[in-house]
């Protein structure tokens, strides 16, 4: 999950998490954030294969913004 420049909320998933980061910085990310630049990981885990990633990515596409400022913040909290 990144934070966007307009402190907004995108959620998705990738096999390379600096590359995605930095292709969305670039302006050739999704057209969501490509508004929205600059963008930061507030938020990732790591998974064991694609399917358990979109599985992940739907269920965080479905809290609420609050929760998922929560998830962010529980997982900075234990880096």
């Amino acid at each position: 999950m990144v934070r966007c420049a307009d402190e907004s909320l995108y959620t998705g998933c990738t096999n390379d998490l600096v590359k995605r980061v930095a292709t969305h910085n670039a302006g050739k990310g999704a057209r969501y954030t490509r508004s929205r630049l600059p963008v930061a990981v507030v938020w990732s885990v790591r998974v064991k294969d694609r399917s358990a990633a979109l599985s992940r990515e739907a269920k965080v596409k479905q809290l609420t913004r609050a929760q998922k400022l929560q998830l962010a913040a529980k997982k900075k909290r234990t880096r």
